[in-house]
């Protein structure tokens, strides 16, 4: 199990991207959460197994019709195991 902490950058508020962000992780069967920052970009926290992470991390590259990406920053780390379930959450 690995964590995957991810900031995007670009066209991803007001486009659905945490909405679909959340399907995303749950179909693949991760756990954690998405939020808008205040500066614009999404940040989002997930965890489970390695190659459904990576599935994740290539989704954040595009996102959802109507959102530009143009920057992911992405951070790989040990799995805490403090989520029971993928959330949208608000700062």
């Amino acid at each position: 199990m690995k964590r995957l902490t991810a900031t995007v950058h670009g066209r991803v508020q007001g486009v659905s991207f945490r909405y679909y962000t959340r399907l995303e992780a749950q179909r693949l069967g991760l756990v954690g959460w998405v939020r808008n920052e205040r500066d614009g970009s999404v940040s989002i926290v997930a965890e489970g197994q390695e190659a459904e992470l990576q599935r994740l991390a290539n989704f954040l590259h595009h996102g959802p019709q109507g959102a530009r990406v143009a920057q992911v920053e992405i951070a790989w780390s040990p799995a805490t195991h403090e989520f029971q379930s993928f959330e949208v959450r608000w700062l």
